[in-house]
């Protein structure tokens, strides 16, 4: 695979699917994975792929604690000490259920957020954004590198005005489409009452609705949405020319790269171009004084399926 000079600013999904979500963004000062559901093998195996190793990383940033975005994320940071960049009510469900005496529980790299906060490492900008899913505290994400700008949208039941929001001047976004709501619905192998929680306003996108919101960015966002990258599809209830034949159609004649992450491939690396849209300004503290590691020790009242697709 031909890599991209590292003035640029890229995506890489190493894995989307309900098996293991992980992809690494590069930019000329900062390497980060955004999720880390791939075991710690297949994610260096994968980075391997591209010239990386997992010391090289500069931080996972986590959108939520199921297995499928955070399963390999305890061996992955015994062994390399990687910063865990999430909500503190997150951290806090991955240590409970991690136990304090070990795994996650021990790991002494976190580095937390309040949902809605921005942030910088290295030269990327982060935003993030709450997201409607049954998770404690799940978000999503928009990058900007000087005026490119990468959005990161998986795991939500609907697109709230707030996500549209945050993402219409993205110029490349990865967003889920989990399944085909015809193939779900015909499915055998999956009891109601989990269709039901698959299509709930706190579940996952369909195509159709993925659909929706390439639309809506297409005319909110005056054009600056270039490329689609569509994630997270289930192996039983979707496809990928489903998938892409939905959200062409929702793209209606505009120029747009659609394409979709594969689970058990490493994608292309997709330059995320500028988008004449400025970053956010930084904040003025540096990072480490605005991002607290502090978790409490006090474990949280609920508890949650972290494996749960």
């Amino acid at each position: 695979m031909r890599l991209i000079e590292s003035a640029m600013f890229t995506l890489t999904v190493l894995g989307s699917g309900s098996a293991g979500n992980c992809a690494l963004v590069r930019s000329a000062r900062c390497r980060l994975l955004i999720d880390g559901g791939l075991s710690a093998r297949q994610t260096a195996l994968r980075l391997a792929q591209l010239g990386l190793s997992p010391d090289e990383l500069d931080g996972v940033l986590l959108t939520h604690e199921h297995g499928d975005h955070a399963g390999g994320l305890e061996v992955l940071c015994r062994k390399h000490d990687v910063p865990i960049f999430c909500t503190s009510t997150t951290a806090e469900t991955l240590r409970y259920h991690s136990g304090a005496d070990g795994g996650l529980g021990k790991h002494g790299n976190w580095r937390l957020f309040a949902g809605g906060r921005d942030f910088t490492v290295g030269d990327i900008a982060v935003q993030t954004f709450a997201v409607p899913h049954d998770a404690v505290d799940p978000v999503g994400f928009v990058l900007h590198c000087g005026e490119a700008a990468l959005g990161y949208l998986t795991d939500l039941g609907h697109a709230t005005k707030l996500v549209i929001e945050r993402v219409k001047t993205v110029g490349t976004l990865l967003i889920e489409c989990n399944h085909d709501t015809a193939l779900l619905n015909a499915d055998t192998k999956r009891p109601w009452s989990v269709k039901q929680r698959i299509t709930s306003r706190h579940g996952h996108l369909s195509n159709e609705a993925a659909a929706s919101v390439v639309a809506q960015l297409l005319c909110a966002g005056g054009g600056r949405l270039r490329r689609a990258v569509l994630g997270h599809l289930s192996r039983d209830c979707n496809t990928p020319a489903r998938a892409i034949a939905a959200v062409r159609a929702g793209a209606a004649g505009a120029t747009l790269e659609i394409v979709c992450a594969e689970q058990k491939e490493v994608s292309a690396e997709f330059v995320v171009e500028a988008v004449a849209v400025a970053a956010p300004p930084l904040p003025e503290e540096p990072a480490d004084e605005m991002i607290s590691a502090r978790v409490e020790e006090t474990p949280p009242a609920y508890q949650f399926d972290l494996f749960a697709a």
